[in-house]
């Protein structure tokens, strides 16, 4: 058989996708719809394994990389879920304070791509905090499917709480200059913005392809940018009203939305990575944190 390639797959599988990620569809309906899929030689086994995440082959900076000092520490979320588990990584090679940056993870808690995505953050001359969501629950179990479980368990506002402790944990941290930025993912790009809402001294926010805020956007301060991919039409709906929101007030804010981008875009242990989107808006992010974080 032949190996499968992304533009072997039509569209309707990776919004289906998207469905069963975002716990739209059960997992019996996910798999009963992939097999209306699995034709010409494709099998729904062969297409569950190309559309699910490589986190062993797909991780661009290991745990163990020299570079960097990566550790897990624990920091206090009073009115979160207690005591969180978090990864924070910084260049070794560091001189003097670093501007901090908060990770945010998808719904399915700190994985080993969001993982990743914070010693990158670190190589990239930052310090960043990528915390569990999941830590009062036992922490990210091994799997996504579990991950979506158990993060369904959890009150959404009050892991909100949980990463807005993590902000001031960083803030007060004594290698970081005390000026602090937020990015997230589908669920994280959600607390990258509310925290812009809801944290006055919050340095700068990067959402991808996150849920917007409904109410309290005159109480932004920190400058956004926003990634958003053009094919992703769940998140898509609600930017129009968020961007009149945004003007109306005077907020300071970019957009870009990536051409025939997916959500999830930016995840290279998945299909749905774009290459050329991902990196563009990464190279933007960092560009983002230098100028509005030092």
């Amino acid at each position: 058989m032949k190996k499968l390639k992304k533009e072997d797959i039509k569209q309707e599988v990776f919004d289906l996708y998207d469905d069963y990620a975002h716990d739209r569809v059960s997992r019996r309906l996910f798999l009963d719809k992939l097999s209306t899929y699995a034709v010409g030689g494709l099998t729904v086994s062969s297409l569950l394994g190309f559309i699910s995440p490589d986190y062993v082959k797909k991780i661009q900076i290991q745990q163990d990389d020299s570079r960097l000092k990566s550790e897990f520490i624990e920091y206090d979320s009073q009115k979160g879920g207690g005591t969180i588990k978090g990864l924070l990584s910084r260049p070794v090679d560091a001189k003097g304070k670093l501007p901090g940056i908060v990770v945010v993870h998808e719904n399915r808690g700190l994985n080993p791509h969001i993982e990743d995505v914070g010693r990158r953050a670190g190589l990239a001359g930052f310090i960043s905090l990528a915390p569990d969501a999941l830590t009062p629950l036992g922490g990210y179990p091994g799997t996504d499917d579990e991950g979506r479980t158990l993060q369904r368990q959890r009150d959404r506002n009050e892991m909100l709480e949980d990463f807005i402790a993590a902000f001031e944990h960083l803030k007060n941290h004594p290698e970081c200059s005390g000026k602090v930025g937020v990015v997230g993912f589908c669920f994280g790009g959600w607390i990258s913005n509310m925290m812009a809402v809801k944290v006055p001294d919050l340095g700068a926010a990067v959402p991808f392809y996150g849920g917007q805020p409904k109410e309290d956007i005159d109480k932004i301060n920190a400058p956004l940018l926003l990634h958003f991919g053009e094919l992703d039409k769940r998140v898509n709906a609600g930017w129009p009203a968020y961007e009149a929101a945004l003007k109306e007030h005077g907020k300071e804010y970019t957009a870009h939305i990536y051409e025939n981008a997916n959500h999830g875009f930016h995840n290279d242990t998945t299909p749905r990575y774009d290459r050329e989107a991902a990196e563009l808006a990464w190279t933007r992010t960092l560009d983002f944190f230098t100028e509005n974080l030092g």
